[in-house]
């Protein structure tokens, strides 16, 4: 099974925007060629999460950044088999990826293809689409679809690599219909995987840890139960 890893700093290091008044791209190249040469022993399996959820920033110039971060994963591999997800700004949101991100897709492999660049997209279903409440009010089905409308037009594929919700009636009515979304467009969305899990506690809202062995009903009711398709 693939194993991804990302880098969760927002496109930021105290307080400074990589490549805009912050740590330089050639720093942030260079703590990619660090982790991919630490993981490029686990072969293709290797996902590589350029930045987790960038926000507030020119997009032309992340632009130049993430590329940098491509052609140093690259160049460490010598081969484009491992995925590499491209995120884009605004929290890298699904629904706003059509009129905010679009830049991110020049990204190029260094030898001027576009295989295994994934476009890094999440999404909470939340009233502000924040992640911050145990309510979701919304499937977005129609943000999704002029996304996989998007990617279809141009050849692209993306991956909803963060969503997730409360363990309420609320969140699992939305959440479901999303998943079974994805499945069904499964041609241009590679698939999407739940936040989160692991070290949380039952006192985080999102939190899909199981307590005493039992799943939540979110994880039990659409992530367990659509992860097959």
């Amino acid at each position: 099974m693939p194993r991804q890893i990302d880098v969760h700093n927002y496109a930021r290091w105290n307080g400074g925007i990589i490549g805009q008044g912050g740590p330089t791209d050639h720093q942030f190249s260079g703590l990619w060629q660090k982790l991919a040469s630490r993981y490029a022993s686990k072969g293709s399996q290797m996902v590589f999460g350029v930045m987790n959820e960038p926000h507030d920033l020119n997009i032309t110039t992340w632009r130049k950044t993430v590329q940098g971060a491509v052609n140093s994963i690259r160049n460490v591999t010598g081969n484009n088999n491992n995925i590499i997800l491209i995120p884009g700004t605004l929290y890298c949101s699904a629904g706003a990826f059509v009129s905010e991100s679009t830049e991110v897709t020049k990204v190029s492999n260094p030898d001027g293809s576009k295989t295994n660049l994934i476009l890094d997209v999440h999404q909470y279903l939340d009233a502000d689409y924040s992640g911050q409440s145990t309510e979701c009010t919304s499937s977005l089905i129609s943000g999704f679809q002029g996304l996989a409308n998007y990617l279809r037009s141009n050849g692209r594929k993306a991956l909803l690599s963060e969503t997730g919700g409360g363990n309420t009636d609320s969140c699992v009515k939305y959440t479901c219909p999303l998943l079974d979304f994805l499945n069904s467009n499964s041609d241009v969305f590679l698939g999407w995987t739940s936040w989160a899990a692991g070290s949380f506690d039952a006192s985080y809202h999102l939190t899909e840890t199981p307590q005493n062995g039992v799943d939540t009903r979110l994880v039990t009711q659409c992530f367990k139960a659509k992860f097959s398709g």
